[in-house]
This record gives structure tokens, sequence and C-alpha cells, in this order.
């Protein structure tokens, strides 16, 4: 069985027990989240959720909370004496899906 869903903007295909890294949601390690279904299959049945699915959730453990690689954001432009260095480092946060409940 496995479900797409919503957080931070994005969707995501999860099934029981896969670690995902998301934008960051607010709560310590080993705090239980819920998540939005948009989606949910199990094999040949899928129902598609408008917009999302009602009575299904996935319960998701909360691993870690940390930081993505930095990405540099350089501006330049030429013979104009101007040059900008910005760096950004997203916070994240590490999910483990522990229960898919269909509706």
């Amino acid at each position: 069985m496995y479900a797409v869903i919503k957080t931070g903007g994005k969707q995501y295909k999860v099934a029981t027990n896969d670690v995902i890294m998301v934008e960051k949601i607010d709560g310590e390690a080993g705090a239980t989240v819920s998540l939005d279904v948009l989606m949910i299959g199990d094999g040949a049945n899928v129902t598609i959720g408008q917009p999302t699915v009602a009575g299904a959730s996935v319960a998701a453990e909360i691993v870690d909370q940390e930081k993505a690689d930095k990405v540099i954001i350089f501006k330049k432009h030429r013979r104009h004496n101007y040059r900008r260095k910005r760096g950004h480092r997203q916070k994240l946060t590490a999910l483990k899906i522990t229960n898919i409940k269909a509706a």
C-alpha cells in the first residue's frame, strides 16, 4: 500500500517504513505527526481525493531536524561593480512513515 501526501507545498509518494526529507515541521525527535493524503493506492485499487481522501491518514514519526547543504546565490552585473553573494540552508525534517490508514 502506498499514499501520496502533501507537506511543505510538495507531494511525496510514500509507503510504510519509508524515511523522507521534507521542509521543516515543528516538533521534537520522536514526536508523531499526521499528514494530508491526496491519493491512496493498493495494487489495482486507487482512491483519489478531491482534494484529500476523506477519512484517510498517514502517521509519521519525526526522526531528526537538520539543515540541507548550503546553496550559494551569486549575482553580478558586468562592468558595473555590482556583486552580491548570499547563502541559504533550508531547514529539513526527516520523517519515518509508520502507518497508512485508508478510509
